[in-house]
């Protein structure tokens, strides 16, 4: 994918990174070309000084042949402006743009935006921890209805398919972590002691949960 990244901070720089190393084809721009420093010599992309926003530069950056666009300064009001003329202007058919302020984030999503509040993040997972340990976020914007569950195969499960761990409406595992591969878990596989599987449970199952798979 052709991809272009607005902002290089620590955000931008690790997405940047990211995508350069799987083989992505990236550009990032930075008012300020010190922040390019941040990119390390693992990036392979290439790297523009200029406001994200000014068409001159985007078209410079390759605007018009792009795939997806990121915009994740620090500024909210940057990022949606960069945002709006990605995918408006130039029709870009992934749009991705980060906010701090949780307010604007829904009016952000009604313009037709991909959007990406750490600051929700974080309440979220943080929100998650308190309920319990093992939950690691929440599905559901605003409901807390779904969770994600990890579990670590116990005596009582080692042996099992993954099918006779689904629990209904209550747990149903996604995802298998096995001599630290992670995959997509089938039905059929069996799981043993040591291996992690990975869950969405409802949170008002959460106990009765635990207590039928021994947790």
């Amino acid at each position: 994918m052709y991809i272009i990244v607005v902002g290089c901070g620590r955000v931008g720089a690790e997405l940047a990174t990211i995508l350069s190393l799987e083989g992505h084809n990236v550009v990032v721009i930075d008012q300020d070309s010190r922040a390019f420093s941040r990119l390390g010599p693992a990036f392979n992309g290439i790297t523009i000084t200029g406001n994200g926003f000014n068409r001159k530069i985007l078209e410079e950056a390759g605007i018009e042949r792009t795939d997806a666009f990121a915009a994740v300064t620090n500024e909210d009001s940057a990022n949606a402006m960069s945002a709006l003329i990605a995918k408006k202007i130039y029709k870009v058919p992934r749009v991705v743009v980060r906010t701090y302020d949780p307010l604007r984030a829904r009016s952000f999503e009604e313009l037709g935006l991909d959007v990406l509040s750490g600051t929700t993040l974080v309440a979220r997972m943080s929100r998650a921890k308190i309920i319990d340990r093992q939950l690691t976020s929440f599905l559901v914007e605003g409901s807390g209805e779904l969770g994600v569950l990890e579990v670590e195969i116990n005596e009582k499960l080692t042996g099992k398919k993954i099918k006779e761990i689904n629990l209904n409406e209550d747990f149903v595992v996604s995802g298998l972590r096995k001599n630290r591969k992670l995959t997509i878990a089938a039905l059929d596989t069996v799981v043993k002691k040591g291996d992690t599987v990975f869950g969405v449970v409802k949170i008002a199952s959460l106990e009765k949960v635990k207590s039928k798979l021994g947790i």
